[in-house]
């Protein structure tokens, strides 16, 4: 297994060690090729800090999931970074946007989407949001409040509310989750909003949804939401 002690330059390099790592991951598997760890792609990425937005769209054009998930870690990683430039975050943004064909699995949106997006819409228009809310593309829609979480950490819920109030009755399983996950945990900074949410949606928005956002609620409140839920099923 390749040792992530140096700092990695070229895609070249890259490469060469996802090459090690899934040969290490298939020979540890006797039934089928194996997954690479999501700690061993992390660890890549962090090596890799340094990638410029070029290098990060070759990753993003790759066909297989693990160059993909080093290419949306990295991302993750700049945007974060105290350091980084503001043009670099423009440009990582603009890049997740450009490229959200290729940025179309769930762990994927969710690795780069609340730092990539939300951070840098913070003190910005939310309107790309509701942009993305209203996309036929399901992945799209799961950036939109996936993003917010950004914004949730900061106490600033009027966007995760608002969006999860477009998707309420979303047809798609992977974004009914964040759905419900998302409210909940704005839920926790303001109950009140998320029980005028349920008062308006429990007993239409997906079973799923509901589960995820009442997790939290004192059992009778929760019990009662799950009854609305019930009553129309």
């Amino acid at each position: 297994m390749p040792s992530a002690s140096e700092p990695i330059s070229t895609i070249a390099e890259l490469g060469a060690q996802l090459a090690a790592l899934q040969q290490a991951a298939d020979e540890s598997s006797s039934v089928r090729p194996g997954r690479i760890p999501m700690g061993q792609l992390f660890a890549l990425a962090k090596d890799f800090i340094g990638a410029s937005p070029e290098q990060i769209e070759v990753l993003l054009d790759r066909p297989d999931h693990p160059p993909r998930v080093v290419a949306v870690s990295v991302m993750d990683f700049q945007a974060r970074r105290k350091t980084t430039s503001d043009s670099r975050r423009r440009d990582l943004y603009q890049l997740y946007l450009r490229r959200h064909d290729r940025i179309d699995t769930w762990d994927l949106v969710d690795r780069a989407a609340p730092h990539v997006v939300g951070g840098y819409l913070w003190d910005k228009s939310r309107e790309p949001l509701y942009q993305l809310a209203a996309s036929p593309h399901w992945f799209e829609r799961r950036s939109s409040i996936v993003s917010t979480w950004f914004f949730i950490r900061r106490s600033d819920l009027d966007d995760t509310f608002c969006i999860a109030q477009i998707l309420a009755n979303d047809p798609h399983d992977l974004v009914q989750k964040p759905v419900g996950g998302w409210i909940r945990e704005a839920g926790k900074r303001d109950e009140q909003r998320l029980r005028d949410y349920l008062d308006r949606n429990a007993p239409t928005m997906s079973r799923t949804a509901l589960r995820y956002a009442v997790e939290h609620l004192l059992p009778e409140i929760r019990d009662h939401y799950l009854d609305l839920k019930n009553k129309t099923a």
